[in-house]
């Protein structure tokens, strides 16, 4: 299996709030506060969370406008998502980002500790290594056996990110034209290297 041209995973991301998420507070049926908030009683709660959880089991071609409209305006952790910059997002961020918007879940491939690696780069600002970590997560979607051009067969889902590992297999999976895939997973790969084995 060979993936070719995959974009960068860091834009697929980067969505902007539609114009109605947009609109000042304060609308029909709420109570403004002196602050110039909004105030919503337990039982208004309840019913958003009802709602946003609703919305998140949709498949993304199954949402309309006003599911969309409702996420941006009601969901407070995937507004606290969307503010960050593409690069500063955590593993976590970008976990509510693919669920909220419906879109294939490539950080339910990772590991706790693969989670936690992803964060410290994104800390670090090495976002080519970061892309690599995406490229890892999202050649685990198949959840199966791959075979590389070499006839090596492996399973990305059970192979241990190590530097050998993500040059000798990982790597072998994604074929672009313009080398950015190689040079992101190579980029982790010598991070890996350089990791103290404590910090694994």
């Amino acid at each position: 299996m060979n993936i070719q041209g995959f974009g960068s995973v860091s834009q697929l991301y980067a969505t902007n709030a539609p114009a109605s998420a947009r609109k000042s507070e304060g609308g029909a049926g709420e109570g403004v506060v002196p602050n110039g908030g909004t105030s919503i009683s337990i039982s208004d709660e309840a019913n958003v969370k009802s709602r946003i959880d609703e919305i998140a089991a949709k498949p993304a071609t199954q949402r309309t406008e006003a599911d969309v409209d409702f996420l941006h305006k009601n969901d407070k952790r995937l507004a606290e998502s969307l503010s960050k910059s593409p690069d500063q997002r955590t593993a976590e961020d970008v976990d509510q980002l693919q669920k909220a918007g419906g879109l294939v879940n490539t950080m339910a491939n990772l590991s706790p500790a693969e989670k936690k690696l992803y964060d410290e780069l994104v800390a670090k600002g090495d976002t080519e290594a970061v892309r690599g970590m995406n490229l890892i997560a999202l050649s685990r979607m198949g959840g199966a056996e791959v075979t590389l051009s070499n006839g090596t067969v492996f399973d990305p889902g059970k192979t241990e990110l190590t530097a050998r590992n993500v040059r000798e297999l990982f790597s072998q999976v994604f074929v672009g034209a313009d080398g950015q895939d190689q040079r992101s997973l190579e980029a982790l790969a010598k991070y890996l290297d350089g990791r103290l084995p404590s910090a694994a």
